[in-house]
C-alpha cells in the first residue's frame, strides 16, 4: 500500500479556484487542480445543482450520482442564484478573491452578472479566468457543446468502429476529458506567467479544438495526403501488428512497434521464419500485407489463451495484454502496486486515484464530493468577512 506524505507541501497550496462550471470538462479540470492542492469552491444552482447530479443510474445508496462524483472530489459546495442580487454579489466577491475562475457558460452570458472575463479581470487583475466552450467564442458561440456531438462533427466517430460498420463514439466522454486536460494545462501556464509578472489573463479552450488537436497522426495523415481516414476497428493505420488478435479463448492486444519486437514475437510463436519473409520483414511490408500477417499469427496464437500468451510474450518484451473488463483493469493496476482506487469515506463512492506522482509536492488525498450547498453557510460568512481571512479548512 502506497503511503501519502501528507505533511509535504502541495503544488498549488494557497491557490483558490472558483468553479462555476458544470457537467464534465470544467469540473474535471477543477478537480485536477484540487488534486494538486488548490482550494476549490464549486458554485451550483440552488435546488438542482450541477446537471450531473441527476445523471444516473448508477447512484450510491445515499442517492449520489456516480457521474457527479467522478469530477467533483475535494471541493467545497456553494449554491448561488446569480439572478438574485445578494447571491450575485457573493459570486463576484468570490471571483475577486480567487486565483482561478473556471466557467463553461455560453459566451457573453456572464456579462449581466459582472462575471465575464473582462469584468472579472478588471476587478481582479491577477485572476486566471478559464472559459470552456463547445465551439469557441466566435461563430460557434451559439452552438451548445456536448461531447457526443463534438465526437461526431469533429471527425472522431468517422475513424472509430469496424470498416463498413456505423460510426461509433468512444466508450467514455473522451472529448470532455481531453478538454479538461487542456484547460488544466492552460491554467497552470497562466499561473506561471502570473507568478512572474503579477498579471492574470483569459484562458480559452473549446471541445472541438481539443478534439482536433488530439487526432494527432490521423489529422497529420489527412493533411499530408488530402484523404480522409476511415475506421479500422482495432487496427493501426501505420503499424502492424498493432491490433487485437484471436487466441484460443479470446482476444490479445498486440502492439509491435518495431522490427526487433516483431522478430521476438515470431520466435516466441515458434515461427522465426516469419521475420525473414519478404512480406513481413519491415513494418511498411507488414502494413501492406496485414491480412496475410494476421492469418499467420492467429493460426499460431490459437495454441494458447490470451493470458497465457501475455505471460510468454512478456518474457521477451513484446507489448501485449488481454482485453480486460473495467474490474479486471482495476485489479491489474492494483497488482502492479498502483493503488488505483482510494476511499473517501464510509458510504461514499470511492475515487480513482490521481495519475500524477510528484516526489517533492505530492498530490492531495481526495475528499468526498460536496452535497449541494454543503458548505454554503460557512462560505457565505467567509465571503461577507474580511478579504484577508483564510478560507476555512475542508474536512
Amino acid at each position: 500500500m502506497r503511503v501519502e506524505c501528507t505533511d509535504l507541501p502541495k503544488p498549488l497550496d494557497g491557490v483558490l479556484v472558483a468553479d462555476f462550471s458544470r457537467v464534465l470538462a470544467g469540473p474535471l479540470a477543477a478537480a485536477t487542480l484540487a488534486d494538486l492542492g488548490a482550494q476549490v469552491v464549486k458554485v451550483e444552482r440552488p435546488g438542482a445543482g450541477d446537471d450531473t447530479r441527476a445523471w444516473g443510474p448508477p447512484f450510491a445508496a445515499d442517492g449520489t450520482a456516480a457521474y457527479f462524483d467522478a469530477a467533483n472530489r475535494s471541493k467545497r459546495g456553494l449554491a448561488l442564484d446569480l439572478s438574485a442580487p445578494d447571491d450575485a454579489e457573493a459570486a463576484r466577491e468570490l471571483a475577486v478573491r480567487a486565483d482561478v475562475l473556471i466557467e463553461n457558460f455560453r459566451p457573453g452570458a456572464l456579462a449581466k452578472y459582472g462575471l465575464d472575463p473582462a469584468s472579472s479581470l478588471a476587478a481582479n487583475p491577477g485572476l486566471v479566468h478559464c472559459s470552456i466552450t463547445g465551439f469557441g467564442s466566435g461563430e460557434g458561440a451559439r452552438l451548445p457543446g456536448y461531447d457526443f456531438v463534438v465526437q461526431a462533427v469533429g471527425g472522431l466517430m468517422s475513424i472509430t468502429g469496424e470498416p463498413g460498420g456505423p460510426p461509433l463514439k468512444a466508450g467514455v466522454a473522451l472529448v470532455d476529458v481531453l478538454t479538461a486536460k487542456d484547460a488544466t494545462t492552460g491554467i497552470l501556464a497562466a499561473l506561471r506567467h502570473r507568478d512572474r509578472t503579477g498579471q492574470g489573463q483569459h484562458v480559452e479552450v473549446n471541445l472541438l479544438s481539443s478534439l482536433l488537436g488530439s487526432l494527432v497522426n490521423q489529422a497529420s495523415g489527412h493533411l499530408a495526403t488530402g484523404r480522409d481516414p476511415g475506421p479500422m476497428g482495432n487496427r493501426h493505420p501505420s503499424i502492424a501488428p498493432y491490433e487485437t488478435l484471436a487466441c484460443r479463448d479470446g482476444l490479445l492486444a498486440v502492439a509491435v512497434g518495431n522490427d526487433r519486437q516483431f522478430r521476438a514475437l515470431a520466435a516466441a510463436l515458434g515461427a522465426p521464419e516469419l521475420a525473414e519473409d519478404a512480406r513481413f520483414a519491415t513494418n511498411p511490408d507488414r502494413v501492406v500485407h496485414r491480412t496475410e500477417l494476421v492469418k499467420e499469427l492467429e493460426e499460431r496464437l490459437a495454441a494458447d489463451t490470451a493470458r497465457g500468451w501475455t505471460e510468454r510474450l512478456g518474457k521477451v518484451s513484446v507489448p501485449c495484454g488481454p482485453v480486460n473488463t473495467l474490474s479486471e483493469a482495476l485489479e491489474f493496476a492494483a497488482g502492479l502496486g498502483l493503488d488505483p482506487v482510494v476511499s473517501v469515506g464510509e458510504g461514499r463512492i470511492p475515487q480513482v486515484r490521481s495519475p500524477l506522482r510528484l516526489s517533492r509536492t505530492p498530490v492531495a488525498e481526495p475528499v468526498a464530493p460536496p452535497r449541494l450547498d454543503e458548505h454554503g453557510t460557512q462560505l457565505r460568512e467567509w465571503l461577507a468577512g474580511p478579504s484577508d481571512q483564510p478560507l476555512p479548512p475542508l474536512v
